[in-house]
């Protein structure tokens, strides 16, 4: 009952927070209270008051109230040290499932003094990124959370907290951002070579366009001496010049005018809905390497041949929300 009079009182809270990509930190949307060591505190200025009213000790009082005025500064300069900050989280990029998203969250500073040991963590999480905010200035803290499964996800409710400077008061806030998360499908491990190619509308296939074991595609060759260099797959060239190796490869384009590669859902011989995906996903990241023409067809939805970070970028969304 406990547990679910908490997760009752904490989605009241959250559903009375607006989501915003940013948030200007005021005395209303910021709290205080003290930490264990700040109770710990107390009890030892209580006993220490309690003693010097017994033992009527001058020294005790004055050590009694030096202690709680600065205690007293402390939460002030605590409170304030949130106070008046602004937090903008920018666009989020794109992850594949089972890999750390990070979001990026820029602390801005307006004041003419440093703000000091400000943390951000995914709400609950515990795993805390500490900065300091130069004065008039801007700090960018990223925060990491591992979505679990593809598709659209909201960016995770984020806390912000100091407990500067003594550390008898924790400040913290919650902010609720608006942006959301593309998680694309996880590329199988090893997937097999691509699919054979297929015939162009209103033309017979003269050969096929078939994928070898080691990666390479029918529809490119080495290089011939003349070829322009349009035809040069420059990616293949950087990944050669990587290892040592000055071999070009150019694109077969009599190949290529007859035969389209196509990655069919139909075409991964598998029955799993998610394994079907996770293999397009690796076969699309393969094509894009090869710098090859490649389509995609899946859950009823068809991305026209192409090749290119954009067409990439497409397909990948195709299979992150089908």
């Amino acid at each position: 009952m406990t547990a679910a009079l908490r997760s009752r009182i904490d989605g009241w809270f959250l559903s009375r927070r607006p989501p915003s990509d940013t948030l200007e930190l005021t005395q209303r949307n910021v709290y205080i209270v003290p930490s264990t060591a700040g109770w710990m505190l107390g009890a030892t200025l209580l006993l220490l008051l309690i003693g010097s009213i017994n033992y009527q000790l001058n020294l005790g009082y004055l050590l009694t109230f030096l202690l709680a005025g600065s205690v007293a500064v402390g939460m002030h300069v605590g409170h304030g040290t949130l106070r008046g900050l602004g937090l903008r989280l920018m666009a989020p990029d794109p992850q594949y499932a089972g890999a750390a998203a990070v979001l990026r969250v820029v602390l801005n500073n307006t004041r003419r003094s440093t703000r000091y040991g400000i943390g951000l963590a995914v709400r609950h999480s515990g795993q805390w990124s500490w900065s300091d905010v130069p004065a008039q200035g801007s700090a960018t803290v990223e925060v990491a959370f591992r979505p679990d499964r593809r598709g659209l996800h909201p960016a995770p409710t984020l806390t912000a907290e100091t407990r500067f400077p003594l550390g008898t008061f924790r400040v913290w806030t919650v902010w609720r951002p608006a942006s959301q998360v593309l998680v694309y499908p996880a590329p199988e491990s090893h997937p097999p070579p691509l699919p054979p190619g297929e015939p162009r509308a209103g033309q017979a296939a003269s050969s096929a366009l078939r994928a070898s074991v080691a990666g390479e595609y029918d529809g490119v060759r080495a290089y011939r001496r003349g070829d322009p260099l349009k035809l040069v797959v420059w990616k293949r060239a950087a990944q050669a010049q990587a290892v040592g190796s000055e071999d070009l490869v150019s694109r077969d384009t009599q190949q290529a005018q007859r035969q389209e590669l196509w990655l069919d859902a139909q075409a991964t011989g598998l029955a799993d809905a998610e394994g079907r995906l996770s293999r397009l996903c690796a076969w699309v990241l393969m094509a894009d390497r090869l710098g090859v023409d490649y389509g995609l067809r899946v859950a009823g939805r068809t991305v026209t041949p192409s090749q290119g970070e954009a067409h990439r970028r497409r397909c990948l969304e195709v299979l992150a929300l089908c």
